[in-house]
Order: C-alpha cells, then structure tokens, then sequence
C-alpha cells in the first residue's frame, strides 16, 4: 500500500470550496510511503498522545494533512485475502478513485487491486495485491 500527496484530489478538494479551502496549501514536498498490510484491522488516522490514539497507519506529518482524522477510517480483512474500507465516522469523509460521492460511515466496501482512497485534502491510499 502507497499513501501519497495527490495533486489532482486536492485539486478537487479546493475546487469543492468549504469552510477551511482556502488556507489548505499542497504540500511542496511530501514523499510517498509504503505500508504493508497485516492482522484483521488496521486503523488509519493521525496520533495524537494526549487522546491516547495510535492509529496503525500513522499519517502525522511532516507535513500533516489538516483533513484526516485522528482516528478516519479502517482497512478491514475480507476472508477471500481483499481487504475493505470503513470510515469510521471521519470529519471530512472517505472516497474512492476520484469520486466525490463519501462513503456511508461505518459500512465496509470492498476494495480492488490499485484503487485509490482518498482522505483528508490531499491524502491517497493506493491499494496494491499483494506479489507473493
């Protein structure tokens, strides 16, 4: 799995407008990370210590995407070997693949090989099969 900052979601995200558009700033610089997915569950957020939150995808910068929760969304094991995605309840919302339709809270969907979730303002989380 690929998180990275992603220009032409962003692009959209502005486009949108809402209340805090226009003093979100793309990130200059901002390197893709790489996350292997293991376990049933693996929580996507931001840590925060006092709130005593330790998501398992960790996406505190820097930078820090100012639109992802602490806690936003959950990668859910399907018995087939796919994975899901929950949101669970996040601030600004959950899609997929460029969409603006917002996933319903709390209702796993099925993920694909290479498809995008996106977060926050700039945040996209590319699903990739496992090689082996």
């Amino acid at each position: 799995m690929v998180v990275s900052a992603d220009r032409k979601y962003y692009e959209s995200v502005k486009a949108d407008g809402g209340p805090d558009a226009d003093s979100i700033v793309f990130p200059p610089y901002c390197p893709d990370r790489h996350f292997e997915l293991h376990g049933e569950q693996v929580s996507i957020g931001r840590r925060s210590a006092t709130r005593g939150i330790q998501p398992d995808i960790d996406l505190t910068g820097p930078p820090e995407d100012p639109g992802v929760s602490r806690l936003h969304a959950l990668l859910v094991a399907e018995a087939d070997g796919g994975w899901a995605i929950v949101d669970i309840n996040s601030a600004n919302g959950t899609t997929l693949n460029y969409r603006r339709d917002l996933l319903k809270p709390n209702t796993p969907r099925t993920l694909e090989d290479g498809d995008r979730i996106h977060i926050g303002a700039w945040t996209t989380i590319t699903l990739h099969a496992d090689p082996s």
